[in-house]
């Protein structure tokens, strides 16, 4: 067996091997034995099965696996005469070439490696900001939502008609081809006009309704409504609003603090600090998400220049690609199809970005290691399950999904990044020194 090594650069090797055919059937003679050994066939004790008959009925399946054992000695051959740490290859090796002739396979294999980036230095990189301020009208706008937000409801004194806004206790009786349907009816229901709660038509129907009034009206329920025998259908409702509610006149006290805190001891000036703090967080998250963050990855990515393993960027190619088709109408999708020079031109379109994207990654990824960071796997469990709940997804099929989807990797890659980079930009300490 005979095999070279070129570097093409410190990320890619190539591996060229020249298998002989006779080395395969060595192989073949070798593995056929030790099936031979395990096989049980009628007619043969146990065991005792000879090489030929094996040969003969998993010839095939033979061959390929003496191809993948020779295939495997070449790459470990070619490691150790390299000097390549297996665990700083990346994926599978990539085969630019396999070619079986007469007497030997001709094999040209790409090895992928982990990028070594000297990241010394990464701390000046960090740009300098000014934390934002909260300014005392902000602060009172804040207040002021809060408290009307809070405000109960209560019953219109003046006697004017529903208008939207308004929140009008009523009671409702739905009809379908004159007969009452199931789950059409309720008492005493509360419901804000202008809201969009019920279907299309309800609401503005109430509008002009006056205490103790009962009117007849006429709504259709839309096609994708998931009650079956009620889709598109044309339906009446016999209402009779009780009572017209708003809210009361919002209070700025420490009640308003109590109720907002949920806590007895609060005031009007532990709530403010309260707002305060959150305003300045919001702000500071904002100029993070739109700013920092991607002049920091900017910076970070202009100022190491390293190789980049194919078959990652292939990956990426691949990724962003995928994206990009989803983007485009059923006319330019059946452009592309079956059509290998459009394919690869949208290929093309997205490399520029896959680069850089995996660059990102690298560097994300050395920075932190030098700067201490990292992320469990119960971290991104509890990410993801945090997130489901506020969703209103079940967690449990969430974590499945992205388990399935071998989603993982990426969303860690991305709570490392933002951890990292927080700590950088000293965002816990940030307005508070």
């Amino acid at each position: 067996m005979e095999t070279t090594i070129e570097k093409q650069n410190e990320a890619n090797v190539l591996i060229k091997s020249e298998i002989p055919n006779e080395t395969v059937e060595k192989k073949v003679d070798q593995l056929a034995k030790q099936y031979g050994k395990q096989m049980n066939i009628a007619g043969f004790r146990k065991g005792k099965v000879p090489p030929s008959i094996v040969k003969k009925m998993h010839g095939e399946q033979l061959k390929q696996d003496a191809e993948g054992e020779a295939v495997r000695e070449a790459l470990e051959s070619a490691y150790k005469e390299a000097g390549i740490d297996k665990s700083a290859v990346l994926g599978d090796p990539i085969f630019k070439k396999y070619e079986k002739g007469d007497e030997k396979i001709e094999a040209e294999i790409l090895v992928c490696l982990r990028p070594e980036i000297n990241v010394e230095g990464y701390e000046k990189l960090v740009p300098e900001y000014e934390v934002p301020e909260v300014s005392e009208e902000e602060l009172e706008q804040r207040i002021q939502t809060l408290a009307e937000q809070s405000a109960p409801l209560v019953s219109l004194e003046e006697d004017r008609p529903l208008q939207e806004g308004d929140t009008a206790v009523f009671d409702f009786v739905g009809y379908l081809d004159g007969e009452e349907f199931e789950g059409g009816s309720a008492q005493d229901f509360e419901l804000q006009i202008g809201s969009g709660q019920f279907i299309p038509g309800f609401e503005e129907q109430m509008v002009g309704m006056k205490k103790g009034e009962t009117r007849r009206i006429k709504v259709t329920f839309p096609e994708d409504y998931q009650a079956e025998n009620l889709k598109g259908k044309e339906v009446e409702f016999d209402i009779t609003l009780k009572d017209i509610k708003v809210k009361s006149e919002p209070k700025i006290d420490d009640e308003l603090a109590k109720t907002v805190t949920k806590k007895e001891d609060a005031t009007l000036e532990t709530l403010k600090e309260q707002v305060k703090e959150q305003l300045r967080t919001e702000k500071l998250s904002k100029l993070y998400n739109d700013d920092l963050k991607p002049k920091l990855l900017e910076t970070l990515v202009e100022a190491y220049e390293f190789d980049l393993p194919e078959n990652i960027v292939e990956q990426e190619i691949d990724n962003l690609a995928n994206q990009k088709a989803q983007a485009l109408s059923k006319e330019e999708l059946e452009e592309i199809q079956g059509n290998a020079e459009k394919i690869e031109e949208l290929r093309e379109s997205v490399r520029e970005d896959a680069e850089r994207s995996v660059k990102a990654t690298f560097i994300v990824d050395a920075v932190a290691r030098a700067a201490g960071v990292d992320v469990t796997d119960q971290e991104v469990s509890q990410a993801l399950y945090y997130e489901a709940l506020m969703s209103g997804q079940d967690p449990e099929a969430l974590l499945k999904y992205y388990q399935k989807n071998n989603l993982f990797p990426a969303v860690k890659m991305g709570m490392i990044e933002d951890k990292l980079f927080a700590k950088l930009l000293d965002l816990d300490n940030a307005g508070k020194k």
